[in-house]
């Protein structure tokens, strides 16, 4: 299977499980399986209802396991916004423009990126540390979408010594925080 077929599918089986997650499921069944198998078994046991709640439950009220990507290396600052921003001028370089409601650090948005630029696989990369973060905490908690996330990583590149540091001082500590403002 080619990365695109890969990332294409792994961006769809991140996004929300609504009526489109489902319709969509046989094609995804189809053209990527052997990648996403166990996550495919325990999406079908799971159904509509309980894994959307668990989707909730993971990505929605759970910082550990965020799909927004800067905010691993990020946090709450405002160099955030900064990363954001240059997010944003890159898809512009590569002739794309988001949808308006759209983050452009938001994991199914790189995914596709990656899936249909060639400079997509490379971002993605850059994004390696969060990835990691983010697939320890969703095995930690015997997430199916460990699954998938496992799947992007090992399609990627291995990781780097700095790489491996920079996700223990992360996983220690936990993204950067901004203290202008807040009273002492």
């Amino acid at each position: 299977m080619t990365g695109r077929v890969l990332w294409q599918a792994a961006a769809h089986l991140l996004a929300y499980p609504d009526e489109r997650f489902w319709r969509r499921l046989p094609l995804i069944r189809e053209a990527a399986e052997p990648y996403f198998a166990e996550f495919l078994g325990r999406a079908a046991e799971l159904g509509p209802g309980e894994l959307a709640a668990h989707y909730v439950e993971t990505f929605d009220l759970n910082r550990r396991c965020c799909l927004y990507l800067t905010y691993y290396t990020d946090g709450d600052t405002r160099r955030r916004g900064e990363s954001l921003a240059a997010l944003k001028r890159r898809y512009r370089a590569a002739g794309w423009e988001l949808m308006e409601d759209e983050l452009p650090d938001f994991l199914p948005v790189v995914l596709e990126f990656a899936a249909l630029d060639p400079s997509g696989p490379a971002l993605l990369a850059e994004h390696r540390v969060g990835l990691e973060l983010l697939l320890a905490s969703l095995a930690a908690r015997e997430s199916p979408y460990a699954h998938v996330i496992g799947a992007v990583c090992a399609a990627l590149p291995p990781l780097t010594a700095a790489q491996r540091a920079a996700a223990s001082r992360l996983a220690t500590g936990g993204p950067p925080a901004e203290t202008v403002g807040r009273h002492a």
